[in-house]
């Protein structure tokens, strides 16, 4: 066994269908008084029920909420939060809702209790972002939700679309974890565990959507893959994504289902341990390939341009997604990543070009702290 370091992160999880009626008591467990309740016009609904059940500790309510968090809107949420004085957030949706909590908490050190309603894995992790001119991310434990509870009863409606490419991002998370700059034991059965029950589920969704016990399995492996994203750190995949999310205005989930195959077929010669057990977890011989064809069969994107991204717009991406790599188990340079953007932008099925890449890893600069 080679020597690792884990740093498991403080917070309660609160699993089962049925479990959001407990939101009170956990907001009671935390002395929460001044609750600001953040969800977007999507979970109105279920953010509605849960104010009825938090009652007068409810001194506010958000609803404007914008995927990688602009700073006009976090900075007018800010201000909200500091009128009504709030000493607590509850989040309901969503990774952008789960996003703009943790904006305001960072100013105003206010517990966030996270009740998510898709599979971003946010709710896990002390990593925020917001969006300027473009997206930076940061670590800051002030952001880290103190209490989650997930209720796959509020992931039932969730459409298809949303949830399968909601699911691959989570997916996205657990292979990443398995070659992360701290990936260790303990992270690596958690992502592997994840990567199996996710890839799983997602072919049973044309059957019944609506089955809880194939929601709260998409809800369980989303859990456990924001909580290794906390740990371990991400590389590669999630940097170009976050570069095509942020710059171009492409949907993340969307983005993560499209690119993970070419990444994993890029990284199988710098980390074929870790791609081995994508497979083991899948029971395939060749993950790249069968990552693209779950997405294709289960109706997610499998083109950057039928995402909208601009053709022209692939040099830029490129460039900038090796600029701000700063670890990847496979050396990282602009003609590869451009390569691998056009045969994401084009939909082709990932090619064996990718695995031709250097095994030596992209290091991360003396003093660094990871941001993603």
């Amino acid at each position: 066994m080679r020597p690792f370091t884990y740093n498991a992160l403080p917070g309660r999880i609160v699993f089962g269908a049925g479990r959001r009626s407990e939101i009170a008591s956990e907001a009671d467990a935390l002395g929460l008084r001044r609750v600001m309740v953040v969800a977007d016009e999507n979970a109105k609904a279920d953010a509605d029920e849960l104010v009825d059940l938090l009652d007068d500790r409810v001194v506010t309510r958000w609803h404007e909420v914008a995927q990688h968090v602009p700073t006009e809107l976090a900075d007018a949420a800010r201000q909200a939060a500091t009128d009504h004085e709030i000493d607590g957030i509850v989040t309901v949706g969503g990774g952008s809702t789960t996003g703009l909590g943790k904006a305001i908490a960072l100013v105003r050190d206010a517990p966030i209790v996270a009740v998510p309603t898709t599979y971003a894995g946010s709710e896990m992790t002390p990593i925020y972002g917001l969006t300027g001119e473009h997206k930076e991310t940061g670590r800051d434990l002030r952001v880290l939700p103190r209490a989650v509870v997930y209720d796959p009863e509020l992931t039932v409606d969730l459409p298809v679309a949303v949830t399968t490419t909601s699911a691959f991002n989570a997916i996205a998370h657990s292979v990443e974890a398995l070659y992360g700059p701290d990936a260790n034991p303990i992270t690596s059965l958690m992502a592997q565990d994840a990567i199996g029950v996710l890839t799983a589920a997602l072919p049973r969704l044309n059957a019944d959507p609506h089955d809880v016990d194939l929601r709260s399995d998409l809800l369980y492996g989303a859990y456990l893959a924001g909580a290794v994203l906390a740990a371990v750190g991400m590389a590669l995949h999630h940097k170009v994504c976050h570069v095509l999310g942020g710059s171009f205005g492409l949907v993340h989930g969307d983005v993560n289902a499209v690119v993970l195959p070419h990444v994993v077929a890029y990284n199988a010669k710098g980390a074929p341990e870790a791609i081995d057990r994508v497979g083991s977890a899948m029971d395939v011989a060749d993950p790249a390939a069968a990552l693209f064809d779950l997405a294709a069969a289960v109706g997610a994107p499998v083109s950057l341009e039928s995402l909208g991204m601009p053709h022209e717009g692939l040099d830029e991406a490129a460039r900038r997604a090796v600029s701000e790599t700063t670890f990847n188990p496979t050396t990282v340079d602009e003609p590869s990543i451009r390569r691998l953007l056009e045969a994401a932008w084009r939909g082709q099925r990932p090619w064996e070009q990718h695995k031709s890449s250097e095994r030596t890893p992209t290091p991360k600069p003396e003093g660094e702290r990871r941001h993603e």
